[in-house]
C-alpha cells in the first residue's frame, strides 16, 4: 500500500482534508514536522471530521528522523513537485512508495529534493503555478493507488 507524507504543513484544514482523503482509500500517513500549527486531534477535527479515527498516523519530529525510517524500511521517496521530471501518470508507482507532498506555502528544501528517488509533476495549463497541496494528493495517490491495484474494495451493496 502506497503511503502519503506531508512536509510540515502549514494550514492545518488542508491536512485535515488529507488525512480524511487517506481515511478513505485506507493509505497511511506520515506527518514530518515541525508544522506551523499544533499538529492535535483538536485542530485537524474542522476538516477531518470524524474520519480522523480510520486513519493511521506517524509523526516525525523532523525530516531527519523521517528520512532515517524511510531508509531503514527501504521503501522509494516520489515527491510531488512543480520541477517534477515525469507527468504523474507515466510514472509507474510500486506498493511501498511514500509519496510526499511539500508546504503550501514553499514546497520543499533542495535536500529533500535531492533525496527523492524520483519527482513526478501534475502537468497543468502554461501560467498556473500549483495546484492546492490535498487536491495534489488526491491526484497522485489515486493514480499510485490505480497502478497498484491497491483500491478498498467496497462491500456489497445491501439489499
Amino acid at each position: 500500500m502506497p503511503r502519503l507524507a506531508i512536509y510540515q504543513p502549514d494550514i492545518p484544514q488542508n491536512t485535515g482534508t488529507m488525512l480524511r482523503l487517506a481515511a478513505c482509500l485506507g493509505v497511511p500517513v506520515e506527518i514530518i514536522e515541525p508544522a506551523a500549527f499544533d499538529v492535535s486531534d483538536r485542530n485537524l477535527r474542522r476538516s477531518g471530521m470524524d474520519y480522523l479515527n480510520h486513519v493511521t498516523i506517524m509523526r516525525h519530529i523532523s525530516w531527519r528522523a523521517f528520512e532515517a525510517w524511510r531508509q531503514e524500511g527501504g521503501s522509494r521517496l516520489i515527491l510531488t513537485t512543480t520541477k517534477g521530471a515525469a507527468a504523474y501518470t507515466d510514472f509507474i508507482y510500486r506498493p511501498d512508495d511514500i509519496i510526499l507532498v511539500g508546504r503550501e506555502s514553499a514546497g520543499v528544501p533542495e535536500e529533500v529534493h535531492q533525496a527523492a528517488d524520483a519527482r513526478v509533476v501534475i502537468p497543468m495549463q502554461p501560467g498556473m503555478r500549483s495546484l492546492n497541496v490535498a487536491v495534489t494528493a488526491a491526484m497522485i495517490l489515486g493514480e499510485a493507488l490505480r497502478q497498484t491495484n491497491a483500491f478498498p474494495h467496497p462491500a456489497p451493496p445491501e439489499t
